[in-house]
């Protein structure tokens, strides 16, 4: 875990862990978001997969839709207080 210092001048840890897209589940309503399962390494068997919408964007705000098979990094952040905790998706290329 990695220590960072808060805006606020607290301390604050994260970690960064590998995934991977292991598939693309389509809506069942178009008015519902794509979701993007991720296998996260490293976590408990029962805690290993995250869902999410599958609309990331880039620096520019395009889009960056995430492909099966892909590899990522899920970042966490929190603040040792616990007043805060935040997670973070970034996509890598695939393998």
């Amino acid at each position: 875990m990695a220590d960072k210092v808060a805006e606020d001048g607290s301390a604050k840890g994260s970690t960064t862990l590998p995934g991977t897209v292991e598939k693309i589940i389509k809506p069942l309503h178009p008015s519902e978001p794509e979701k993007a399962q991720i296998s996260v390494e490293g976590a408990d068997d029962l805690y290993r997969e995250l869902r999410i919408e599958n609309n990331l964007k880039d620096e520019d705000g395009h889009k960056v839709p995430l492909k099966e098979g892909q590899t990522v990094d899920v970042t966490i952040d929190a603040s040792v207080g616990g007043q805060q905790l935040s997670s973070r998706q970034s996509a890598s290329r695939s393998r």
